[in-house]
């Protein structure tokens, strides 16, 4: 009989007497992933030591003031001499004196002119910009409407100032066409000059708002509006139901700056009214700087833009909320 042959240790008996040792493509591709999570940490860290610099410099020039400003609001302070500690009693001065809280409401109140007005107009300027962007009228209104943003607002405002007075551009122009009766000084007015400083804030944020929704209609695309006019919609019906709800976004983002910028607004106001007459167009960033460089009331001022900050933000995250739902 033919003797038996001895078994040989091949790899295929080896992986079957222990089933449970990994294979080699297996630990290849562990290796593999061990090294790529190594990468990525390293990636990481230089990812970070890129943002650091940016980091730093908000953490020295925002994050810093504003835990300093949260400070110097619970004491009583000149700027100068020692400090007095008095808790919440700036917090309670501020919600109590009616003149404090006028300059809030006047802040409000310039939300209409510096927000609902430039993205009213510019969504209705924008709309007939885009039907003629092709021509030289399209390029010479898109001049003309951003320059407010490239003059600087001193000179915006002085400029707005002299045309406003009561022997300014404006009341010639009313008197030209026989309405002597309705001119004023529009600054000097006590009924006037509120809503006067409100058009010189629309005037200023007009152009940003029409180029940003300029750029929003960009990315529509034709085929929509092609598609529109052959089931015969017209211009009023393409606009409420296709340009309209695709510029959610840009409409969200144009009414959140212009609506810091009317609470938070200070340098028009103070180059055209510095506040006045009396304290009819006196707003929170004007109030905020006289309490702290001419009444030497430090503590209050902070608290009064401790109070500022919290409005702002309870405006503006509410606005963004919506818009990002929205595009869900």
């Amino acid at each position: 009989m033919p003797s038996a042959e001895p078994v040989q240790d091949t790899p295929v008996a080896l992986s079957e007497a222990r089933p449970d040792a990994p294979s080699a493509p297996r630990s290849r591709a562990t290796a593999r992933r061990s090294r790529g999570r190594g990468r990525g940490r390293g990636r990481g860290w230089v990812a970070f030591l890129f943002v650091a610099p940016a980091l730093l410099v908000y953490a020295v020039f925002v994050l810093r003031p504003l835990v300093y400003t949260v400070w110097y609001s619970l004491y009583h302070w000149d700027g100068i001499g020692a400090s007095t500690w008095v808790g919440l009693d700036n917090y309670r001065e501020v919600f109590s004196d009616p003149e404090l809280l006028g300059t809030i409401g006047h802040a409000f109140e310039l939300i209409i002119f510096f927000s609902l007005i430039p993205v009213v107009l510019g969504l209705a300027i924008a709309s007939v910009i885009r039907r003629i962007a092709t021509s030289r009228l399209a390029y010479a209104g898109r001049t003309v409407l951003f320059l407010p943003q490239v003059i600087p607002l001193v000179a915006a405002g002085i400029a707005w100032s002299w045309m406003l007075s009561d022997s300014g551009f404006v009341n010639q122009v009313f008197s030209w066409v026989g309405l002597d009766s309705i001119t004023r000084a529009w600054l000097g007015d006590f009924s006037t000059a509120l809503p006067a400083v409100g058009v010189i804030g629309a005037w200023v944020l007009l152009g940003l708002v029409t180029l940003l929704l300029l750029a929003g209609m960009s990315k529509i695309d034709p085929v929509l509006y092609e598609a529109a006019r052959m089931d015969g919609a017209g211009p009023l019906r393409e606009f409420f139901h296709i340009t309209l709800p695709s510029l959610r976004q840009e409409i969200g983002v144009c009414v959140t700056v212009t609506v810091i910028a009317a609470l938070a607004s200070f340098d028009i106001v103070y180059i055209s009214t510095q506040g006045g007459p009396g304290n009819a167009t006196m707003v929170p960033g004007l109030e905020i700087y006289y309490q702290a460089f001419s009444e030497r009331q430090v503590g209050l001022a902070s608290a009064l833009a401790v109070v500022l900050m919290v409005v702002v933000l309870a405006c503006v995250l509410p606005l963004q909320w919506l818009t990002r739902r929205g595009e869900r």
